[in-house]
């Protein structure tokens, strides 16, 4: 539940950071509701970002103080506390950011309980909590854009394991008549190699994604490959809604609503999917899920720190 302010402004609002590879949104709110500032960092060498953003949380510190701060960060990243790399971007294709100590290097100094997660699992947290899949318990949040990234709640909580999920490298079928270049260095036929914007330029030369017709047979490629993996999210952790943002969906809003019915074909009834409402989903907070995850995912620090026995 998002904590409102009451009178006399004791209870605390809440910061975020969500970095991005592009730019880095620093949130201070209460909730979707109650955001009290919002301030952008550009995503360049890690040695300028981080202390930019470290700047604009002192600030608030010192101004406004807060409750808890979560920060949610492109990946991939280590999330096992017990590493002695917990906290840190590991193998990443953005230039310097391997290894850098996000997590320490935000927190220094802030004595209020603190959480790391990745990007998309802090946007899965804010749309149970305020948006799309809200009251649900396993959720899965789907970007397609630059890359493909899915943050997946099962029983209410992130997918751990031997890391956080990276469903966007999940490898598929590709298309019979497909033989255009993936946009994965990685792997030839992963999602994210076929369906994102990086998948898409590959495929087809440097071209802006919103300029592409609607009956464009890349669109082919790009279904299959998310079908695919919906099917496969479907067939073992059984998320009871899925949502679908990102850049490539929102210039290409006609991919959504290609996606349910393809799934539905897929599964051919051997699972049951939920009828009465939509299945395949937009995030209902659009834009602002990935900066508000940070601090649905500051919420899910202090609930911890408040359950811990004394």
């Amino acid at each position: 539940m998002d904590r409102e302010p009451r009178s006399g402004g004791d209870v605390l609002p809440f910061a975020g950071v969500e970095l991005g590879g592009t730019k880095c949104v620093c949130t201070l709110a209460y909730g979707p509701g109650a955001i009290l500032a919002q301030e952008t960092v550009p995503t360049t060498h890690p040695d300028e970002t981080l202390p930019a953003i470290a700047a604009v949380l002192e600030r608030w510190w010192s101004t406004h103080g807060f409750a808890a701060l979560g920060i949610a960060s492109f990946g991939p990243v280590d999330l096992n506390r017990a590493s002695p790399t917990w906290g840190h971007i590991l193998a990443t294709t953005k230039p310097n950011w391997a290894m850098a100590d996000v997590a320490g290097r935000l927190s220094a100094g802030l004595d209020v309980p603190f959480a790391f997660d990745t990007d998309v699992n802090g946007a899965a947290y804010a749309e149970t909590r305020w948006g799309s899949g809200k009251g649900l318990t396993d959720f899965a949040y789907v970007t397609i854009g630059t890359g493909v990234g899915v943050g997946l709640l099962v029983n209410g909580a992130p997918t751990r394991g031997i890391g956080h999920a990276e469903i966007g490298h999940l490898r598929v079928p590709r298309l019979a008549h497909d033989t255009l270049p993936s946009g994965c260095p990685f792997h030839d036929d992963c999602v994210e190699g076929l369906a994102s914007g990086t998948g898409i330029k590959a495929a087809l030369g440097d071209v802006h994604v919103s300029t592409i017709p609607d009956d464009h047979p890349v669109w082919d490629r790009v279904v299959s490959a998310i079908v695919a993996m919906c099917h496969a999210m479907v067939a073992t952790t059984g998320p009871q809604r899925i949502a679908i943002g990102g850049g490539v969906m929102n210039k290409q809003p006609h991919v959504l609503a290609r996606i349910e019915p393809a799934l539905r074909e897929s599964i051919n009834g051997y699972l049951p999917l939920p009828e009465g409402a939509p299945y395949i989903v937009a995030p209902a907070l659009g834009d602002q899920a990935g900066p508000l995850g940070s601090i649905a995912l500051a919420q899910v620090a202090l609930g911890e720190r408040i359950a811990e026995p004394a």
